[in-house]
């Protein structure tokens, strides 16, 4: 377990896409890592200068959690749920889902297996042969799933690396794995099952529990790292939208905004009177948030109100007044406001 005299440990995916896309969400969310050597396991964060940032192995992440060598953690549910089966008392899930790494870990039999359309389907045909074989790197996740659909003649093969070839090379009859679009599965001649899907996963943000409840400053870091991230995914598709429109009064300029159903912004527009060179006024400055499915739409419907001179800019955070999932990391750990027991 760290002691407080020891920097706060953030472990990150240290190969492939979650790496990757890791690296990116982070940067987009004004967290970016600086790794200047490629080859180091460790990094810095340089708006959190107490941060240690250490790359692992996604599957190995969550032990390390529960095990109290690291604080915070990014990696995937999926071996978050695999490495802690149904007692994940050491390690709290913050954040559930961080809106990428998204996959989903499936039942692939061979697609020559025509009696073969579900997992009832399935599990007679396991009986009829006997059993069946079922190569995974998510053991305890797919045996407790098979379990609780009665699929119980079945053998779990643990195993690493490319699964896919397992029933061609013959170590096993069927797989359980990752796939985001099943291309890779259809190409092998595998066929997902309607009702096999096993576990939905995306990227998570997970923590020790003891080191949550004990150390205020692994807290208030924790909380700083919600308050970017909420606020970055808050953001995603959001557009402000400035324009210039005449009005009576600003009353008058709302009145026309909100007879549009596109122009309500988050709570309602911003509408401020613009100074202008000759005095005369009758000009007002709105602002609103649209979201891009609808700034098309809302551009329209402010110059059918007499609207000019519009602005769009992408928005990179919107924050609220506390992140939701720190105040529900609160409750979690029975403490009040501020990490106050």
């Amino acid at each position: 377990m760290n002691t407080p005299d020891v920097q706060i440990r953030l472990a990150l995916p240290s190969k492939g896409r979650m790496a990757e896309e890791t690296l990116d969400f982070l940067d987009a969310c004004g967290l970016r890592i600086d790794k200047s050597n490629p080859r180091q396991y460790s990094a810095t964060i340089p708006v959190l200068s107490q941060v240690q940032v250490l790359f692992q192995r996604a599957r190995d992440i969550p032990g390390s959690v529960a095990a109290g060598n690291i604080d915070l953690a990014i990696t995937g549910y999926d071996v978050v749920a695999e490495a802690l089966g149904d007692n994940p008392c050491e390690v709290i899930v913050i954040h559930e889902e961080l809106g990428y790494g998204g996959c989903d870990l499936v039942l692939a039999v061979p697609d020559t297996w025509e009696d073969v359309q579900s997992v009832s389907t399935l599990a007679a045909r396991a009986e009829r042969s006997k059993g069946l074989r079922v190569a995974t790197k998510h053991s305890q996740v797919v045996d407790r799933f098979l379990k609780e659909r009665n699929a119980t003649n079945m053998q779990i093969v643990t195993a690493d690396g490319t699964l896919e070839a397992a029933p061609v090379v013959g170590y096993a009859d069927m797989i359980a794995d990752i796939s985001s679009t099943g291309t890779t599965l259809r190409e092998n001649h595998l066929k997902i099952l309607p009702d096999g899907v096993i576990l939905k996963s995306t990227a998570v943000l997970i923590g020790n529990r003891a080191a949550l409840e004990t150390r205020e400053d692994l807290l208030a870091v924790t909380k700083y790292l919600l308050e970017f991230i909420e606020a970055h995914l808050r953001a995603v598709g959001q557009y402000s939208v400035f324009a210039n429109m005449r009005g009576d009064s600003a009353e008058d300029v709302a009145r026309r905004m909100f007879d549009q159903p596109g122009l309500g912004g988050l709570q309602g527009p911003t509408i401020s009177p613009i100074i202008t060179r000759d005095g005369q006024g009758g000009w007002w400055a709105i602002n609103i948030i649209v979201s891009a499915t609808q700034l098309y739409t809302a551009v329209e419907q402010i110059r059918s109100i007499g609207g000019s001179g519009v602005i769009v800019t992408p928005v990179r955070y919107i924050f609220e007044e506390r992140p939701a999932r720190y105040q529900r990391l609160l409750e979690t750990l029975n403490m009040k406001e501020e990490g106050k027991a």
